[in-house]
């Protein structure tokens, strides 16, 4: 079992379920790639020279995304393309990464932007956990066609592939605030319901 940050890092018996002996890597490569991540996003965001923080935003998105694929490649295990976006697979488990906030904020107050692409909605939807027992879900009569959509797994991504999800909060001058990674579902008024969450330790700054 591995340190980082005076956090214990050894992966939990949900983690070694979802990817089996890759858990203990994969917990401690999450929090590395997300600081590799910000440190490019951060040179990218200070090269535009803009002051607005779109820059920052845009590229931290792709970024992370690559550098879990980078290391779903290291392990052997898949990296699959999903209308034009890359996401590691391992052990049958796609890695979401999402940035809730561009400041700490508690994960239940996490949600999704109204204007979230149909693919992301159909990611979450689709390859997410099933509602918790005890909460609604939309009447048959309100069901369209565009909503049962969204409920059809990607093939190339796995129609049997689960989704864990990777929330995060970060901003361009301080970095990664915090990480949390589990089940989440997303909910009709887009906020998330957590049938099971972790907190990851933040990994130092890298430098660029």
């Amino acid at each position: 079992m591995s340190v980082l940050g005076g956090y214990s890092v050894g992966p939990s018996a949900w983690a070694v379920e979802r990817f089996g002996r890759h858990a203990g890597a994969v917990v401690a490569a999450i929090p590395v790639q997300l600081a590799k991540a910000h440190a490019k996003a951060h040179a990218a965001h200070l090269a535009a020279g803009l002051k607005k923080r779109s820059p920052y935003g845009v590229a931290l998105a792709g970024l992370v995304r690559e550098h879990l694929a980078e290391t779903a490649r290291e392990l052997g295990e898949a990296v699959r393309d999903v209308r034009g976006y890359e996401y590691a697979v391992i052990n049958d488990h796609a890695l979401f990464p999402y940035r809730y906030a561009d400041r700490p904020r508690p994960l239940d107050r996490a949600r999704l932007p109204a204007n979230a692409s149909p693919t992301r909605q159909r990611l979450l939807r689709a390859h997410g956990p099933q509602s918790p027992e005890g909460l609604f879900e939309v009447d048959d009569d309100l069901v369209t066609e565009e909503y049962l959509g969204l409920h059809e797994a990607f093939e190339e991504l796995g129609a049997s592939t689960r989704l864990v999800c990777v929330f995060f909060t970060a901003d361009a001058e301080n970095g990664i605030h915090a990480i949390h990674w589990g089940d989440a579902h997303l909910e009709p008024d887009r906020t998330f319901t957590w049938p099971y969450k972790e907190q990851l330790p933040v990994a130092p700054a890298q430098m660029e």
